[in-house]
């Protein structure tokens, strides 16, 4: 099921177009613990990431997300890197449209009443 699974889905994994683009564009610059591969174009800035499995952003690694955005030049796979403390947190996926998603105080979706508007507060009207 793997190229039907290509052909007709996005969000698991790399689409037919993108492993084409990859095969003839694409330089291997690395891979990440979760199994992630990291390419850049042969010729051009391009660069880009193929999931292994879901296609979910939040999978990226800190330091492969600062090489994907241009803030740095050198991979990590090329240079050693140590993570800053704050970056070392355990990976948690985007939980909108689930359960577990933020439901706020007086939300539809969620108990209690929703709190007043404070003093600092004037709500525009067209009439003022």
């Amino acid at each position: 099921m793997g190229i039907l699974a290509e052909i007709f889905t996005w969000w698991n994994g790399q689409t037919v177009g993108t492993r084409f683009f990859t095969w003839r564009q694409g330089i291997k610059v690395g891979e990440d613990e979760q199994g992630n591969r990291y390419y850049k174009q042969k010729s051009g800035e391009k660069r880009w990431v193929t999931y292994n499995g879901y296609v979910e952003a939040t999978r990226v690694p800190p330091a492969w997300h600062a090489w994907l955005h241009h803030t740095v030049d050198t991979p990590p796979s090329e240079q050693e890197y140590t993570p800053k403390p704050w970056q070392i947190t355990e990976n948690k996926s985007n939980l909108t449209g689930t359960k577990g998603a933020y439901r706020p105080k007086g939300s539809i979706l969620s108990d209690g009443q929703r709190a007043e508007v404070s003093g600092d507060y004037d709500a525009w009207s067209p009439n003022k």
